[in-house]
């Protein structure tokens, strides 16, 4: 699971906040890319030697093994919880929501995705399965917005240029014929929508009504929380703060069968599945198999949150346009070259939180693992969402005292597709990862993605081809 760090800017701060990862889940998070450049602490032994007798003694057998607590892997455990009778096992170096999923803004869209792209159709099941989660919470009496943070807020993608006006109203057009409901409005109507939202006379937006946002903290303590109702009958398990250190080969197959973390030994007889976001390439080549390489990257992004702001008032989700162009890392924009601004991008984005937060954003740059808060990141997403928002231009960022930054490094694949299927070479372990490349997806896609890898568990036929997932002759 990916890293976050979650930076209060509320007066008298810790002076030194990396201080806060010596111990504790940050300590656990790290412990992975620590650990291999340890060779002592890589599988290596041989085939005929057994694992030591402390650790068998701690092993415990499951069906499926997830490595990875993150959104993606929590909905992996859960449906197949739900929809077999197989036993399941998730192990994290941190805890759950403390990676990417946690960091986000929780958008669950298709204004920004491109139809008759690889990504399509898992986008729209994924939608769809959320939606199916969300009546299914209503149907027990609870509701949803109480439980998930689910709102059907709608998107605004926005547009200030001819040329982006014309991409939103063909992608209305190629939308509305796709069979979603979809609508171009004018600056005009736009005003009307979101009365604190100024564009010029020549903006405007495609907007799609059904989009809709969650919570990610509540829905993962929802998910978890359904998980755990398995336990009792030995159907699953989670191992927190104990980070996954290598594999384990059966003696007598020579095929991977186990997981060991810094704690236990962890037995999956019909799959291992990696799901740790940005931290699976170098988790997978930390275990020294042999396998493809997978180049999944971090890539860092910085939210600003501002709490029980009533400044403004937001109707809808809201994200401009420019924003899909940034989805591919292609150059900087930024005139420095050192390695915390490579390849920066700022993108507006906007929407009010289930706490009733305005939620800022966001960034998106290659500066490895780095979790340190870049205040003039912060001032540029400030002064970005100023010039869609005059109220903003009004007030000065070191007035707000109740404030928070969001970091998290998304899993960022540079064709813009995740892995999703078996790892060539080692048929029992699967990939679940990569899901930044086109956009807001990590959570967009989790469900569609459980669905997939259990589909592939279990032998099923796909609901969605996963062809274009498979890492075979990809990189």
């Amino acid at each position: 699971m990916e890293s976050i760090y979650l930076h209060s800017l509320n007066p008298n701060p810790n002076p030194n906040p990396l201080s806060r990862s010596t111990s504790g889940p940050w300590r656990s998070r790290f412990a992975p890319n620590l650990r291999s450049s340890n060779r002592l602490l890589r599988i290596r032994r041989p085939r005929s030697l057994a694992p030591p007798l402390a650790l068998q003694r701690r092993s415990s057998d499951h069906d499926v093994v997830v490595v990875g607590a993150g959104i993606v892997g929590l909905a992996i455990a859960r449906h197949l919880l739900l929809h077999c009778g197989l036993s399941v096992a998730v192990a994290d170096a941190g805890v759950p929501c403390s990676g990417a999923t946690g960091a986000g803004q929780g958008y669950v869209w298709m204004a920004h995705k491109t139809l008759g792209s690889d990504a399509w159709q898992l986008a729209v099941r994924s939608k769809q399965l959320w939606e199916e989660m969300a009546d299914g919470v209503a149907r027990e009496g609870l509701d949803p917005q109480h439980i998930l943070g689910w709102k059907k807020t709608g998107s605004l993608l926005i547009g200030r240029s001819a040329e982006e006006l014309t991409t939103l109203e063909e992608r209305v057009k190629v939308f509305t014929e796709a069979g979603l409901r979809a609508e171009y409005l004018s600056s005009s109507s736009l005003s009307s929508m979101e009365p604190a939202l100024e564009v010029g006379k020549e903006g405007g937006a495609a907007f799609l009504p059904d989009d809709c946002q969650l919570d990610a903290h509540q829905t993962v303590s929802f998910i978890e929380k359904r998980n755990k109702s398995f336990a009792p009958e030995g159907r699953y398990a989670e191992f927190y703060n104990d980070p996954a250190i290598g594999l384990l080969r059966s003696d007598r197959s020579g095929a991977i069968e186990a997981v060991q973390t810094s704690e236990k030994i962890l037995y999956g007889k019909k799959a291992i599945v990696i799901a740790a976001g940005a931290w699976s390439g170098s988790l997978m080549r930390s275990f020294d198999v042999n396998a493809p390489d997978v180049p999944v990257k971090p890539r860092k992004g910085h939210l600003l949150v501002l709490e029980n702001f009533n400044e403004i008032k937001l109707n809808h989700g809201l994200m401009e346009a420019g924003y899909i162009d940034h989805q591919v890392g292609t150059s900087s924009d930024s005139a420095t070259a050192d390695s915390e601004q490579t390849l920066l991008s700022i993108s507006m984005t906007a929407t009010i939180d289930a706490k009733g937060n305005l939620v800022l954003g966001s960034s998106r740059q290659f500066s490895g693992f780095c979790r340190e808060v870049d205040e003039s990141i912060i001032k540029r997403i400030w002064d970005r969402a100023g010039e869609f928002f005059p109220t903003l231009r009004t007030i000065s960022l070191d007035s707000l005292r109740k404030r928070q930054i969001r970091i998290g490094h998304r899993p960022y694949m540079p064709d813009g597709k995740p892995v999703i299927g078996p790892v060539p070479g080692l048929p029992n372990i699967l990939l679940a990862t990569g899901h930044e490349g086109s956009g807001l997806s990590l959570i967009s896609q989790a469900l569609g993605t459980a669905e997939m890898v259990a589909d592939m568990i279990l032998g099923n036929s796909p609901v969605v081809d996963c062809t274009p997932f498979s890492i075979r002759g990809r990189f």
